[in-house]
């Protein structure tokens, strides 16, 4: 990969954050313009495949991937990471409700969380990348953490708490407002300056961040170890993250069964990764196969018990009323 694709890459990634900060201005997101905002990210992650497809030649003239290898490659991991990123949403909502973020101010948190996201991503795969290279047995540590991870979830009880250990840090060093000043993370007051709960928000959301990049970036490399895809898989899995969390907000309670099928998920990519290098082998247009299928039944599946249950709680207020 030469330095040229990763500073047009860069400019890319820049211009689509800007894009996304004027498409969220004023903080007033209506459920139909984040559901066509999250169309159009995801079409254009398709669209930016058909150029690693049309001119993978250019964005990597001495990679040993054809451009229909590079191309699956990219979508597998695109999909994995964007299935897996919406764990993350539950995660920022339980976030808000802990620390009362006002409607209005939670697009520029999420902005600030998923530009820290994309930051700390491109530091964990530069580094994770190069230490494959040089320790391949890494690779079947990161298999058994995705293993126990998915195992873990499988069992957790959904606690609706997040870890208090950065606002703990955070207030141990720095004097805090007692509310929010708009968009603001210090003010000044008295000559002194003062961190605002937006500070905090922020340094949760980060912390959290790391936790969710340990479990993505190695789940990706199992797809594929070639650094500029893994990159642009994780950037347009996140850009789009804001746009979606608007549409799933009201549908959070809705998704039953997240939990299992990315249990399920990060098992079988830690499976995958085991696999490696050996007759068994799985292809990668399996594992998309896999993914689609998973999430697919993940959704139908919660839409039928959803529909079960709102069938059920008409019954009994039927049977209340009567």
């Amino acid at each position: 990969m030469t330095l040229t694709t990763y500073i047009c890459f860069a400019m890319l990634t820049v211009s689509m954050v800007l894009l996304d900060i004027w498409q969220t201005r004023g903080g007033n997101i209506t459920l139909k313009r984040a559901t066509a905002w999250s169309i159009f990210w995801f079409v254009l992650a398709f669209g930016f495949a058909a150029t690693i497809y049309l001119f993978w030649d250019f964005y990597a003239p001495n990679s040993s991937y054809s451009a229909e290898k590079a191309t699956l490659s990219f979508l597998t991991g695109y999909l994995l990471e964007k299935s897996l990123s919406v764990d993350n949403l539950f995660v920022f909502a339980i976030i808000f409700a802990q620390y009362s973020v006002p409607e209005h101010l939670r697009p520029r948190a999420l902005l600030l969380g998923v530009i820290g996201a994309l930051v700390l991503r491109a530091i964990l795969i530069a580094v994770g990348a190069q230490l494959l290279v040089q320790y391949h047995w890494l690779l079947y540590i990161f298999a058994l953490f995705l293993i126990w991870t998915g195992v873990h979830l499988a069992f957790d009880k959904g606690q609706e708490q997040v870890s208090p250990l950065p606002e703990k840090l955070i207030r141990k060093w720095a004097s805090v407002t007692n509310d929010f000043r708009g968009n603001a993370l210090t003010v000044i007051e008295s000559g002194q300056r003062l961190l605002t709960p937006m500070a905090i928000v922020i340094g949760v959301i980060a912390f959290m961040d790391v936790m969710f990049a340990l479990d993505s970036i190695p789940a990706i490399f199992a797809v594929t170890r070639e650094p500029f895809l893994v990159l642009a898989a994780n950037v347009f899995a996140l850009l789009g993250l804001r746009s979606l969390y608007f549409v799933l907000q009201g549908m959070m309670d809705k998704f039953l069964y997240l939990k299992p099928a990315l249990s399920f998920i990060m098992v079988f990519i830690g499976i995958k990764m085991l696999l490696v290098g050996s007759a068994w082998e799985i292809p990668t247009l399996v594992s998309l196969a896999v993914l689609i299928l998973t999430m697919t039944i993940a959704v139908i599946a919660s839409m039928l018990k959803q529909r079960q249950i709102t069938q059920v709680d008409a019954l009994s207020n039927d049977n209340q009323t009567n």
